[in-house]
């Protein structure tokens, strides 16, 4: 994992906001695991940090003791900010108070900062061992929505990662009897044909004659973090990149009976199918950034992951160029389920040369993905749906079967291909994947 950039300020050591891929410029700080005094390990993690791609761990660069600490908790600064300060050891470190050297004189590790910082919404005495603090831990957002309809936080029972209370877990308080839901499983983009919708519930028995009561209106509330950063990220990509679509269908009949061999989902089979493709046609196995074009020897593979409402990460398959069907089911795999988890690092998200996204998995049938800039384009796999095709035999008849279909939708931006580049991209595809 890369760890945060490092500068020296006379005896201290600044513990910076680290940068996370070519689209992450922001990071907001989640939690503080040093406070003023402690001492920290080089590589210990100091804090954790969420962008729109990932939530991480931000380790040391250096060993020392905790001297400052300049962002709080819930504060979104860009890449480069410096987060916290370290005292190393002989380097200062000697006249920062620890934790015991405070009690013992009355003072607070923060007394012994000229600037202290003050302390976050909903949060806790810093003082207060992680493990037997009262209060889960919580977003300011949810602090506030908390506070608004005076839930005490300290009944509810997290469904985040490490037991963080979410957005969902206190609307489920609001809007239900009191019981909070599940959390849902988020799914991952790889199932196909269509999932039945649930069952609406049955509304509980009215008075004869008495008016329906009108539905409570919900007081707005901001997007969340992710969903803005994702919103700017795909509204700049719009912007810069000249978007197109091009759709083929294809017979996935012997993509099913591989999988069913794999005992695994369609996706890793067509990645691997559009990996060859892309082999053979370098120019969509490329970044365009402003005017420089670069065209890239190994495919790293971006997927698409479904986090729920929590949005959507595209962890990437470092050189997919170089592994089989088996090998590339069990990397998605991997990768999906540390995103599930909030435990991917940042090289889990950087690098990605192409991507494949699947809404499929929720019965859609076509899309116009957006391109994950710098990349030149996305592979949109639809949904697998059995449907009547004419097919013709070794004798040159024709007649009509059932074949399980897919659309395959490759948006790709016209400064860099033009359409015939990409159909014939797409065609290839789809021979690769009739003659699997």
């Amino acid at each position: 994992m890369s760890s945060s950039s490092t500068e020296t300020t006379g005896a201290l050591v600044d513990v910076t906001m680290p940068q996370m891929g070519v689209s992450v410029s922001e990071g907001t700080v989640v939690e503080w695991r040093k406070q003023v005094g402690d001492d920290v390990a080089r590589d210990e993690t100091i804090c954790e940090i969420s962008t729109d791609k990932i939530d991480t761990e931000v380790p040391s660069p250096a060993a020392g003791r905790v001297a400052e600490i300049l962002v709080d908790v819930g504060e979104t600064v860009a890449v480069g900010t410096v987060l916290a300060r370290l005292a190393g050891p002989g380097g200062g470190g000697q006249d920062v108070p620890t934790s015991e050297a405070a009690a013992a004189t009355g003072a607070t590790p923060a007394d012994a900062t000229a600037s202290p910082a003050p302390a976050p919404e909903a949060a806790v005495p810093d003082d207060a061992p992680r493990r037997e603090r009262g209060a889960p831990r919580a977003t300011p957002v949810v602090a506030r929505m908390a506070a608004e309809h005076n839930i005490d936080l300290s009944t509810v029972k997290g469904t985040g990662r490490g037991g963080r209370v979410r957005k969902q877990d206190v609307l489920a308080l609001v809007d239900g009897d009191g019981a909070q839901a599940a959390p849902p499983e988020p799914p991952l983009h790889i199932e196909s044909p269509y999932r039945p919708e649930p069952a609406p519930a049955k509304p509980a028995a009215a008075a004869v004659g008495a008016p329906a009561a009108a539905p409570a209106a919900r007081a707005g509330e901001p997007l969340s973090r992710m969903r803005r950063s994702i919103g700017e990220h795909m509204k700049r990509s719009l912007e810069l990149a000249a978007h197109c679509t091009t759709i083929v269908e294809c017979d996935v009949s012997g993509v099913e009976r591989r999988r069913r061999e794999l005992g695994s989902t369609y996706l890793p089979i067509v990645a691997r199918c559009a990996v060859e493709a892309l082999r053979e046609f370098g120019d969509l196995n490329a970044w365009l950034e402003g005017e420089m074009f670069t065209r890239h020897d190994a495919v790293h593979l971006g997927v698409a992951v479904s986090l729920g409402e929590d949005g959507l990460i595209v962890p990437v398959v470092h050189d997919a160029n170089e592994l089989s069907d088996e090998g590339l089911a069990r990397r998605i795999g991997e990768l999906a389920r540390r995103a599930r988890d909030r435990a991917l690092t940042p090289d889990d998200v950087r690098g990605g040369t192409f991507t494949i996204t699947n809404p499929g998995a929720f019965g859609a049938i076509a899309a116009t993905p957006i391109i994950n800039q710098p990349q030149v384009a996305i592979l949109d796999l639809e949904a697998v749906v059995k449907r009547p095709v004419v097919v013709t035999d070794a004798d040159g008849q024709d007649a009509i079967a059932i074949r399980p279909m897919v659309n395959l939708c490759l948006s790709w931006d016209h400064r860099a291909i033009d359409g015939a580049y990409a159909a014939r991209f797409l065609t290839a595809l789809r021979r690769r994947i009739e003659a699997v």
